[in-house]
């Protein structure tokens, strides 16, 4: 060996001692929380208070370490520091939390009309549609997700008047951005990515970045735009699926892009940058299809933002998250939060598999390229390499064995579109994705790049039996477009988390489920349909389903009740949503759901499917002030400063709290027995309906548990009025012997009214 070639190994080797050092002392972002009240008068802001403080602490900390000051939505600022600098904040009298970045990660035309949005709103009363569209001008959406493409046609701001003198937004510039490309529909795109860039900028795995600007690349931002408020598209569809005029649900509100979603995630302290600026800028809802783990409050970002948006009258709705149907998997359960889950529409597209035995078989595809023909082709299943062959991972499959011939691939843990990549790639001519028992049958359709039928696990496994049992196995795929008027519907998602909720379990979570399959809307033209590279489809729309589909659909709802009810509280728009939605389908049967197609139940659905007509006119409502939210934040088990810490208010004491946290003035009920046969929780319902209105209660229980309300009638002389009622709850004595959990409802009704509420029963800890 050379001495040069020397120098180079022992070079080699050094730089490997070296590497566990400079990853120790990398740095990273922190968020960190601050005494806002302790301001030292020789600083004018905070800002400038946090940039000396940063620099006091060692000397690789500059003013270049402070990423984000915040104002609205928390009290201190985001700062990228190594460990030590970390240690030495935690230190400071005036720091009260230094807390180490989070990921989280997005919950990826005929809606309206399912949800009859097409029709005159009859039910707001003295009013019509043209008085509930002129309202909506005034309303402003903003939507925290991957950026907005702005040229699509659902941002179109014809006819709509001039923005909101209120509004103190922007569209910011970037390479691929001008903020000429804003108008009276899309008033404000800003882009957040200070977070990301820390944790994706640095060390030795750099990763190629995006243009920093409020430009969707991904897809996700645009179609959650303009599901909530996109402007009217005729002859919208992917690729001729959906065919119809696309529209969000409040087609007249405006919308604001907050971009805080990259390829690597979404940083909480680019979400908290990207709440903070969007409540100092004016918007009324805020949208955010994203989420992770369940957490306590004061250590959840958006838990902690959303708070300071409800406090300043913003309603904010999050998507549940997408790991269903495993119980107790909800994200953005504070009770502050619209959490939302996901059903199907009554629409569908079927494809068929012929199999070579004559059996034929009815599964969903957005597949719109040729199809194979009627001529049978050879079918094969689980003959590769090694066992992820069955699932169509990267690389598994023998091109000897599968060229020219239809693969059966398991559904799961790679994208369900890749795996026809995969087939592609190794000589397939086509796919049936077959569902097994993590999915039941639920069918999810996708614009898949070669021939492809998604089918539910009892097909797939009469497929796969097939397969086993002949010698020759064939099939034929066929596609039959869209269908409507789809029976049973809506359906409980299968992927849509479930609760219980165990950051708050006397808090029933998810409040809702809205529409989150197979939904039709806007979409990037820098990226095809499926998201993969290799699919260079260009399409002004897309289908996708997820709970961040469901989401926004709430959002656009929570715009029209703001629209036509300006004085309403978050909270008075959340109730009137939830307690107005329906559990039973088109065929007048309870809600099943799609994980087992046996009935669904509030831990799954909520309340119900969200009626956008009725919740216009609620009848009554439950209200609830950001002073009861602090009361209820008293009664868990967190110390005075994690409380003031999400209220942002130094002066709690906590002297007032509930009994139970259940005691927060709810529209739904969670009642956990524990050791206790007795649970008595008491309400305050306000009268948003005529005056004169009397209601009368009704329950239902599970028959170890007896349910009394009292006063069981309600007379209100006037409209605002407030009543108080209570329900006690009485479980049997060998009621926790017997059961580990259960489901009823309380609804109070007259003619015109029926304001439901969904009770959960558990006896076991959640």
């Amino acid at each position: 060996m050379g001495s040069m070639a020397r120098l180079l190994v022992a070079s080699f080797l050094l730089l490997l001692l070296l590497l566990p050092c400079v990853f120790v002392n990398a740095k990273r972002t922190y968020i960190v929380r601050m005494k806002h009240h302790a301001l030292p008068s020789d600083y004018l802001t905070h800002h400038d208070w946090y940039s000396a403080h940063l620099q006091s602490l060692s000397s690789s900390a500059t003013s270049d370490s402070l990423l984000y000051t915040y104002t609205s939505a928390y009290h201190g600022f985001a700062a990228s520091l190594d460990p030590d600098e970390a240690e030495l904040l935690r230190q400071s009298d005036s720091v009260l939390g230094v807390y180490e970045d989070t990921v989280y990660n997005l919950h990826t035309t005929r809606t309206p009309g399912f949800l009859g949005l097409d029709s005159d709103f009859g039910l707001w009363e003295g009013h019509n549609t043209q008085d509930l569209d002129q309202a909506s001008h005034d309303v402003i959406i903003g939507v925290l997700d991957t950026g907005i493409w702005p040229e699509s046609k659902s941002f179109d701001d014809t006819g709509m008047p001039e923005i909101p003198s209120r509004w103190r937004g922007e569209c910011e510039s970037g390479p691929d951005f001008s903020p000429s490309l804003c108008n009276k529909k899309l008033i404000g795109a800003r882009s957040f990515s200070k977070g990301y860039q820390m944790a994706s900028g640095g060390g030795y795995f750099r990763k190629s970045r995006e243009n920093e600007s409020p430009r969707d690349q991904d897809g996700h931002g645009t179609h959650t735009a303009s599901t909530a408020a996109g402007s009217h598209v005729a002859n919208a569809s992917l690729l001729g699926y959906a065919r119809g005029i696309a529209r969000g649900m409040a087609p007249q509100a405006r919308v604001a892009a907050y971009k805080t979603c990259w390829p690597t995630g979404c940083f909480g302290s680019d979400i908290l940058a990207g709440m903070d600026r969007a409540i100092s800028d004016g918007v009324d809802v805020l949208s955010l299809s994203l989420g992770g783990g369940s957490a306590p409050y004061y250590r959840d970002t958006i838990a902690i933002g959303a708070f300071a948006a409800m406090e300043k009258g913003v309603f904010v709705s999050c998507s549940a998250g997408n790991s269903g149907p495993n119980k107790a998997s909800l994200a953005n359960v504070a009770p502050w939060i619209m959490t939302v889950g996901a059903g199907t529409l009554d629409r569908d597209f079927p494809a068929y598999v012929q199999l070579g035995n004559g059996k034929r078989f009815t599964g969903v595809s957005l597949y719109s390229g040729q199809g194979m023909g009627n001529k049978p082709v050879a079918l094969v299943y689980n003959k590769g390499s090694n066992s992820s062959s069955n699932m169509c991972l990267p690389g598994s499959l023998e091109p000897a064995f599968v060229r020219g011939k239809v693969v059966i691939c398991d559904r799961g843990i790679n994208a369900r579109v890749e795996k026809g990549g995969v087939v592609r790639d190794a000589g397939g001519i086509g796919m049936i994705l077959a569902n097994t028992a993590a999915s039941g049958e639920e069918l999810v359709a996708d614009s898949h790049l070669l021939p492809a039928v998604a089918v539910g696990a009892k097909t797939g496994d009469l497929i796969r039996q097939y397969v086993r049992s002949v010698a020759k196995p064939t099939a034929v795929l066929s596609f039959g477009g869209t269908v409507l008027n789809v029976r049973p519907s809506p359906v409980v998602a299968a992927f849509s988390s479930r609760g219980p909720n165990l950051v708050t379990p006397q808090i029933l979570k998810p409040d809702v489920i809205g529409p989150g399959v197979n939904i039709l809307a806007a979409w990037s033209e820098s990226i095809g349909p499926t998201g993969l590279d290799n699919d260079k489809r260009k399409t002004q729309f897309n289908i996708m389903s997820g709970t961040s589909m469901s989401c926004p659909h709430i959002s656009g709802l929570a715009a029209l009740l703001k629209a036509a009810h300006p004085s309403w509280s978050p909270s008075a728009i959340k109730s009137a949503l939830m307690t107005t939605a329906y559990t039973q389908d088109n065929t007048n049967s309870s809600l099943r759901d799609a994980a087992g197609g046996a009935f669904s139940n509030p831990w799954a659905h909520g309340a119900g499917h969200v009626d956008p007509h009725k919740a216009l006119s609620p009848g009554l409502v439950y209200d609830i002030s950001t002073n009861d939210y602090i009361t209820f934040l008293c009664s868990l088990d967190y110390g005075i400063d994690h409380v003031q810490a999400i209220a942002k208010r130094s002066n709690i004491t906590c002297l007032k709290k509930f009994a139970d946290p259940g005691q927060l003035n709810y529209p739904s009920f969670s009642v956990v027995f524990g050791s206790k046969r007795v649970v008595r929780y008491t309400r305050i319902v306000t009268n948003v309906g005529a005056a004169g209105s009397v209601y009368e209660v009704a329950t239902t229980a599970p028959s170890v548990v007896k349910v009394t309300v009292k006063p069981s009638k309600l007379v209100f002389s006037k409209v605002g009025e407030r009543k108080r009622y209570t329900v006690t709850f009485v479980a049997s004595r060998d009621a926790a012997r017997t059961t580990r959990y259960g489901f009823g409802s309380i609804a109070w009704s007259n003619d015109q009214h029926q304001v439901r509420s969904p009770v959960a029963f558990a006896w076991t800890k959640l």
